[in-house]
């Protein structure tokens, strides 16, 4: 049996295509992932703007084809946090599901969070005592707290890299007092907004997942083209993050967007970003980040083949 995923982000559309080969086991058919923005302006605006819609739907067309014509039986399409958000965001799931006749599922920030933590569970395995998972997008953060099976907090954050590109942005070298003033608003809003029981865990393992973290693991890895077997499971030392902090700082956006591995549409996020993953590392007191390139995608695809009741009942969490 053959299936597709597709997940709308906030700022990147991912495909995976996949033979189902037994319970959780699957054989990767094809995978893309495109960086159309669509959450560009929506912290000003509270609207999707017609150019990131007419890109992010060009985008989502183009997948549900090449999952058709790959023969997936199924395509199962997911948006996050920009459409669950936006005053027109419905409308526009609604647009998509006219465009490909297929239907979009508006998950909450909670179910976003529980799917991401399914597909990074696929790839990393079971990982002793408590792990907190963080899925760093362009819309919101999520952070979900499990020990073993047991999800014991979690929640999500409007802390997106695209609106606080958009209010912090770093266009030359980055100026550090402004990088500091980055750095303790994310450190405010994770003070005031995480749960206590996230904020005040023992964490065992940190574990990273989407564009930020594995971007900066195939840097750290000097990739020159990415590869997600190679990231996949790679720990980021403390150290390691904050010597990429300081090469990425020294760089303008354009140098930024010129690195192997930064794919278009990234140069101006990955600032913002890693101001979240050191933030995060501070708040839990770890000295190391293990990155999963799985993610929300894997656990839908997980979801689909264990056919689960997968989604919110009306109302929950938008």
């Amino acid at each position: 049996m053959r299936l597709a995923t597709i997940d709308v982000g906030s700022n990147t559309v991912r495909l995976l295509v996949a033979d189902v080969l037994g319970a959780a086991s699957w054989r990767v058919v094809d995978q893309d992932q495109t960086v159309t923005r669509l959450g560009e302006g929506l912290a000003r605006s509270g609207l999707l703007g017609e150019a990131p819609m007419a890109r992010t739907l060009a985008a989502v067309r183009a997948y549900v084809e090449r999952g058709v014509g790959l023969g997936a039986r199924d395509i199962h399409i997911v948006a996050t946090s920009a459409v669950r958000e936006a005053s027109n965001g419905r409308v526009f799931a609604s647009a998509i599901e006219a465009a490909t006749g297929r239907r979009v599922d508006v998950v909450s920030g909670e179910t976003e969070a529980r799917l991401t933590l399914r597909g990074v569970r696929c790839a990393l395995g079971a990982l002793a005592g408590s792990v907190l998972t963080f899925d760093i997008g362009g819309g919101s953060t999520e952070y979900v707290l499990a020990d073993g099976d047991s999800i014991l907090s979690m929640a999500s954050l409007r802390l997106g890299v695209v609106p606080l590109a958009e209010r912090f942005p770093f266009p030359g070298p980055v100026d550090a007092p402004r990088y500091r003033l980055l750095c303790d608003e994310i450190r405010a809003r994770l003070d005031g907004e995480l749960p206590a029981a996230i904020r005040t865990a023992r964490v065992g393992h940190l574990v990273g997942t989407a564009g930020t973290v594995t971007t900066l693991a195939a840097l750290d890895l000097g990739l020159v083209h990415y590869d997600g077997t190679r990231v996949q499971g790679h720990v980021l030392s403390r150290a390691a993050v904050d010597g990429l902090a300081a090469r990425l700082g020294r760089l303008t956006v354009v140098e930024r967007a010129a690195l192997a591995c930064l794919e278009p549409g990234r140069a101006d996020l990955i600032v913002p970003g890693t101001a979240i993953v050191t933030v995060t590392m501070d708040l839990v007191e770890v000295g190391s980040l293990r990155v999963s390139d799985y993610g929300l995608r894997e656990g839908l695809l997980m979801d689909a083949i264990g056919d689960r009741p997968r989604f919110d009942t009306p109302g929950d969490g938008d």
